[in-house]
């Protein structure tokens, strides 16, 4: 059986302009099981020159595609990984976008890429990079530029990567043969020669680094003035297996069983179950070959027939293995083969935050606050990921024997930008979340951001008194009027240590109202960490109780005065 080859090369010069601007990769795995299963990529991004950080929109466009791509479960189809990694991509850009004054500035750059899996080219674009084929001399243009045209013949993109918040991006794919010829390019090489002249180019009987390098010397010889790349490769050899049928054999497979101490699953022992319930199954297993031992999560058979199910388990992984964080738990490539359904995480030992906070009521401040913050470093490398946890509490959130602190759990996290909509947090009366999620999710909005934020202080409150802010009737809660009639219950009651600018921040981290919440995490954690002076100040409600009771002093002060004045008027005048 054959293997899939490329002869590749690229260039990517600044040309005649001060910068580069551009990006370019060619990626192959070294990995046999990686090139079998996710294949070759060859990608091109264009920073626009009319954008401040072009040069740092198109290095992050090209570099978290590539390690993204290469870390999606093995079950999604090329065209599901590359559009969930786009949209992602694509909606870190236009945030930062923002942070220009105009919104013609920012974080943007062109996009176009080949992922060849199998025999068949995937390609996704966006902006007016271009990516060509050529077979047997005949040269096609496979994108369309993403541009529109005004007066005088000029033009302007219309389309990018980080120009809006919804991305609409090109997908397709081609079936490949052997001697096939493949151009990614970027505008500074394909506006300055004809179709004509890269065929000429492409079909040259020359070395591929050859090709690269004359596509770059003619445009520079035809006058080009912008930033110059070319990703050139020649397809040698392809496999014998077809994609659809392998594709279809790895959306296909099945549940594991029950697994017991002993059992061996695709070069895996299993050596003990660690946690079983209604929706999924943990094991401690041991590489055979390597010795290593992970932690084994294996879907419940109850959802075999699931499909919503399935793909919430597989996306689980996807966002594990994205995230690199020391508190979040680490989950594994998969290197070998699989028959059944499962990933990796890395193995721990110890016990939850819940058990923890039961085990130490009204802890040191000093390790208290060492355990918020290092969940809020965890929380933020997720929402560096776009990805929202909605479900963190503290049965979430593992301390090992070693005293570090992990988020454990991916189930309910929703990333933005791959979701057509938002579906809000489902929870199940057996999780006994709803007093430590948001609200907002619970009544089916999305909060965004600040949904982390309310559990992560709703979290903070219980660790520092044992209690939750709106007491345990907060759990029964359904509606917008019954949220309203709970009131926060001061922190310093339960725990006399707690300053009142410490309870003040905790207090406005869980208000129910996004608007009068904190917006982000870090701006949480530094009024924990740091006495805000507003929050030294005296209370307002207690200001405009003290003042409204004095206005009514006085008021009753003064008609009494006038009550004994005209007493004694009338009391003169007889």
């Amino acid at each position: 059986m054959g293997s899939l080859q490329l002869d590749t090369a690229l260039c990517s010069i600044q040309g005649r302009k001060s910068d580069n601007e551009d990006y370019a990769i060619v990626e192959v795995p070294a990995d046999d099981y990686l090139l079998s299963n996710k294949g070759i990529t060859l990608a091109v991004a264009d920073g626009v020159s009319s954008a401040e950080a072009g040069k740092e929109a198109s290095f992050t466009a090209i570099t978290c595609f590539a390690n993204d791509y290469y870390n999606t479960p093995d079950t999604w189809s090329v065209s599901q990984c590359g559009e969930k990694i786009l949209s992602t991509i694509n909606l870190k850009l236009y945030r930062k976008s923002h942070e220009f004054a105009t919104e013609s500035k920012g974080y943007l750059c062109t996009f176009s890429a080949i992922v060849i899996k199998g025999k068949t080219a995937h390609f996704f674009h966006v902006g007016d990079s271009r990516i060509y084929h050529l077979r047997a001399g005949k040269l096609a243009q496979i994108t369309r530029d993403h541009t529109a045209t005004i007066i005088d013949g000029k033009s302007f993109l219309a389309r990018a990567l980080g120009m809006d918040n919804r991305l609409h991006v090109d997908y397709g794919k081609i079936s490949l043969e052997e001697g096939d010829r493949l151009l990614v390019s970027s505008d500074g090489i394909h506006d300055f020669l004809s179709e004509d002249e890269i065929t000429a180019n492409l079909s040259s009987n020359v070395s591929v680094d050859d090709i690269a390098d004359s596509l770059k010397t003619n445009a520079l010889n035809n006058d080009s003035d912008d930033n110059i790349s070319a990703v050139v490769a020649i397809v040698t050899e392809l496999p014998e297996e077809s994609l659809d049928d392998y594709s279809t054999k790895l959306t296909r497979l099945p549940f594991p069983p029950s697994l017991s101490a002993g059992m061996k699953i695709d070069g895996y022992h299993v050596e003990a179950e660690v946690f079983a319930s209604s929706r999924s199954q943990l094991y401690r297993v041991r590489d055979m070959e390597t010795g290593e031992i992970f932690a084994m999560k294996t879907p419940s058979r109850n959802f075999e027939d699931d499909i919503s199910y399935i793909d919430r388990f597989i996306q689980e992984e996807w966002i594990g293995s994205r995230i690199h964080n020391p508190h979040v738990v680490a989950v594994f490539r998969q290197t070998k083969p699989r028959t059944f359904l499962y990933y990796l995480m890395e193995y721990l030992e110890g016990f939850g935050l819940d058990s923890w906070i039961q085990q130490h009521p009204l802890p040191s401040p000093k390790k208290a606050i060492s355990i918020i913050k290092d969940v809020a470093e965890g929380l933020q490398a997720f929402h560096d990921n776009e990805a929202i946890h909605q479900d963190i509490k503290p049965a979430n959130i593992f301390i090992t024997n070693k005293g570090d602190v992990k988020i454990v759990d991916f189930g309910s996290v929703f990333v933005a930008g791959i979701a057509e909509q938002y579906r809000p947090l489902e929870i199940d009366s057996a999780l006994g979340t709803a007093g430590y999620s948001d609200p907002q999710y619970l009544m089916g909005h999305n909060a965004g951001l600040q949904g982390d934020v309310y559990s992560l202080a709703t979290i903070t409150y219980e660790v520092f008194t044992g209690k939750l802010p709106y007491g345990d009737k907060v759990e029964n809660c359904t509606t917008a009027f019954e949220y309203d009639r709970l009131r926060y219950q001061k922190a310093s009651l339960f725990n006399p240590v707690i300053p009142e600018w410490f309870d003040r921040a905790l207090e406005k981290g869980v208000k129910f109202d996004p608007e009068q919440r904190y917006s982000n995490i870090p701006n949480l954690l530094f009024d924990l960490t740091h006495p805000n002076p507003d929050f030294l100040k005296e209370d307002p409600k207690v200001e405009q109780k003290t003042s409204t009771l004095l206005f009514w002093k006085l008021v009753s002060s003064f008609w009494f005065i006038t009550f004994l004045l005209v007493i004694y008027l009338f009391s003169q005048a007889d």
